[in-house]
């Protein structure tokens, strides 16, 4: 790993269980080295969900290198990540997606992720993210606001709004189904509140001749879509759905030094939706090593864990011969 401008400290990890203390490498958070491994991660954290959105890295914020004597190491990332506008299930590449804009109230998420390389392969071990959407206070007046996941009046546009794409002329040969709702908002105009949905839609087994029950295809057989409807409940609403592509599903990508693609670790998962409010969302992997967050992770979903002796080869005399801190945290790429 390229160690140019690298500072050995101390750094103190506290886990539920104690403190430990180890000694770590600091790389500038904007490093090529810390770059890559932040992108790795940020694709793997997006493979991870299959509702809601697709997030986008904003700044790495710190960044940690614990190296061992048989030549593993192992990063601590703590990043900022924005919600996009594309779905999860859009095909779209995150750097081709759109950040949500702020007066559509943005989504930021912060995320711990743990990485190691050997042989110059990188994989995720672990990652925590906490998101929440922008507080209603900071949002300019006559913007939407957004609504709860379960709020009457939003889903019944929800629902008149997708039966109205089913029933368009020419829109396709297949009737779709409601898969789940991305995103509820309301704007007043003239006459009162308008709603704003965006939701995901999957394929059935009718067609849009059929009245029957109809029952929605299973994976990987069923094409997916996504919609944005607005309107008010009593009139008919405008909306537009796009239909992807169907696409066999992929793990995130693990970069090597020749830029090969490798399967990563993945552990033990578990997601929560819905954290006191219905568009947060948090994961947490792997409660075994939760020994290596950072001290200023606010998670409630920590896990203790027992000490486990690592051993490292770092030169102390290093320290005297290095000058300053390199610079984190790292630049802001959206807003």
């Amino acid at each position: 790993m390229r160690t140019l401008g690298a500072v050995v400290v101390l750094g103190l990890l506290a886990g539920a269980w104690g403190h430990v203390t180890l000694p770590f490498l600091r790389l500038p958070c904007d490093s090529p080295e810390v770059e890559e491994a932040a992108l790795v991660s940020q694709d793997y954290i997006n493979s991870q969900f299959t509702h809601g959105y697709k997030y986008a890295l904003n700044q790495i914020e710190d960044v940690k290198v614990y190296q061992k004597a048989d030549g593993v190491e192992t990063m601590v990332l703590d990043l900022e990540l924005l919600e996009t506008k594309c779905h999860i299930l859009d095909p779209t590449p995150v750097a081709n997606c759109t950040v949500r804009p702020r007066h559509e109230t943005k989504v930021e998420a912060d995320c711990d992720v743990i990485l190691s390389r050997a042989g110059g392969v990188l994989s995720v071990l672990s990652h925590k993210c906490k998101s929440e959407p922008e507080s209603a206070e900071d949002m300019c007046v006559g913007c939407p606001l957004l609504e709860p996941l379960n709020h009457t009046d939003a889903l019944q546009v929800v629902v008149s709004s997708l039966a109205e794409f089913n029933h368009i002329p020419d829109n396709d040969t297949a009737k779709f189904a409601l898969r789940d709702v991305g995103r509820l908002s309301s704007q007043i105009v003239s006459g009162g509140p308008q709603f704003l949905t965006e939701y995901a839609i999957v394929e059935t087994n009718c067609t849009v001749d059929d009245d029957g029950v109809c029952v929605p295809l299973p994976d990987p057989l069923a094409r997916t879509g996504f919609c944005i409807a607005k309107g008010v409940p009593a009139a008919v609403p405008t909306v537009n759905c796009t239909i992807f592509d169907i696409a066999v599903p992929t793990l995130a990508p693990v970069v090597n030094a020749t830029d090969a693609v490798v399967r990563p670790v993945v552990l033990k998962l578990k997601t929560i939706y819905g954290l006191k409010h219905h568009h947060r969302k948090s994961a947490f992997h792997d409660p075994t090593i939760s020994g290596w967050w950072s001290e200023s992770d606010e998670s409630q979903e920590r896990v203790a864990a027992p000490i486990v002796k690592r051993h490292f080869q770092i030169d102390p005399r290093a320290v005297a011969s290095l000058p300053h801190l390199p610079v984190c945290p790292g630049k802001v790429k959206h807003f």
